[in-house]
């Protein structure tokens, strides 16, 4: 036996050694290359360990309204997230969750302001509201496909805020005036001020959130989305049951989309149905869009879009600053139609592909 695998490690084809055959070299240096991705995985893993780390060191290098900013994008990348399930993974056009936003905001703020609440106690009564909210809304949204529960979804964010002025609901909502709130205190005597503890606050919320978005897009109900969006016929066959996975998606979607609302009221220390118009669903449905479709990374991207380019636009133009927003959202859809994700990881593919060569 060992003869017979000595004689094939020394086999010869065309006069040369059987090594120095291309096919043989290529399948070697594929079998050899097996441990690489292991290896870049693992450094992807140090790379997000160090980008957490930063995030957490941030607030101690910045001022209170930068602080403030990145707060606001942090909950804006909740939102982005939630909107991402629905539309990038699953398939399905939402117009609608500005109100879901909406209404998140306003279960947390009547919860604090009405009924005593402690803030971080209604962050999570919002996000459940919301998701049965969310999966009611998808059954009969269940006939509707396309434009048409976009259309159905954009009726429910233009009758939002006309609900939350109605006079019935203002000993709760406050009508149109809205709801102050009171800016949390820092517990257990850290030496951090308030805008740092909300921050944080926020902050380890959105990594739970990210965390358990990563696993659920990963495993097999993400895999179910992705084949519902992209073969609906074909994963009816295969036994997804398609009612189940849309309904689940719409009601998760709008727990994440919640929970950012919840946050947004804790942040801002006041609501307003002004706040919460049908612009919001575009704007959020641009920054899934500007982040990239389909990702988790580009909820991160996108957030920052859509909270600092205004303001960037509108240092550049006092006058129009909304066509200013308007070219510079032209041109990032132009040159990255994969949204900054995708150009990340472009550029994270090209830097791999250099370095194994």
């Amino acid at each position: 036996m060992a003869e017979q695998v000595k004689t094939s490690t020394t086999s010869t084809v065309a006069g040369q050694p059987l090594s120095s055959v291309p096919l043989v070299k290529s399948a070697t240096a594929q079998i050899q290359a097996v441990p690489l991705p292991r290896r870049l995985a693992g450094g992807r893993a140090w790379g997000i360990g160090a980008i957490v780390v930063i995030g957490a060191l941030l607030p101690f290098a910045l001022q209170n309204f930068y602080i403030f900013q990145l707060t606001l994008a942090m909950v804006y990348a909740i939102a982005l997230i939630g909107l991402n399930m629905l539309v990038g993974y699953n398939g399905q056009v939402s117009l609608g969750h500005g109100a879901l936003y909406a209404i998140g905001a306003y279960i947390a703020a009547i919860l604090m302001n009405s009924y005593d609440w402690p803030y971080w106690l209604s962050v999570l009564p919002a996000g459940v509201v919301c998701l049965v909210f969310g999966y009611f809304f998808g059954l009969p949204a269940l006939r509707l496909s396309g434009h048409y529960l976009a259309l159905a979804s954009l009726a429910l964010a233009v009758t939002t805020p006309q609900v939350l002025k109605h006079k019935a609901l203002e000993q709760w909502t406050g009508g149109f005036s809205g709801i102050v709130l009171s800016k949390p205190e820092v517990p257990f005597g850290l030496p951090i001020n308030q805008d740092q503890w909300i921050y944080f606050f926020v902050y380890a919320i959105m990594l739970v959130l990210f965390l358990g978005a990563y696993n659920l897009l990963r495993g097999r109900i993400g895999r179910a989305m992705i084949a519902i969006r992209d073969q609906p016929i074909a994963a009816e066959a295969m036994g997804i049951n398609s009612a189940i996975i849309k309904t689940s998606t719409f009601g998760v979607s709008a727990f994440y989309t919640g929970v950012a609302g919840a946050l947004s009221a804790i942040v801002v220390q006041f609501v307003s149905p002004d706040s919460y118009d049908f612009f919001l669903s575009i704007t959020l449905l641009v920054g899934i869009a500007v982040g990239g479709f389909a990702t988790i990374s580009g909820a991160i991207y996108g957030a920052l879009f859509i909270l600092l380019v205004p303001n960037f636009a509108g240092e550049l133009s006092k006058s129009a600053p909304w066509a200013i927003y308007g070219v510079l959202l032209i041109l990032v859809m132009y040159f990255l139609p994969t949204g900054f994700a995708g150009f990340v990881r472009m550029i994270g593919q090209r830097l791999s592909a250099m370095f194994t060569r």
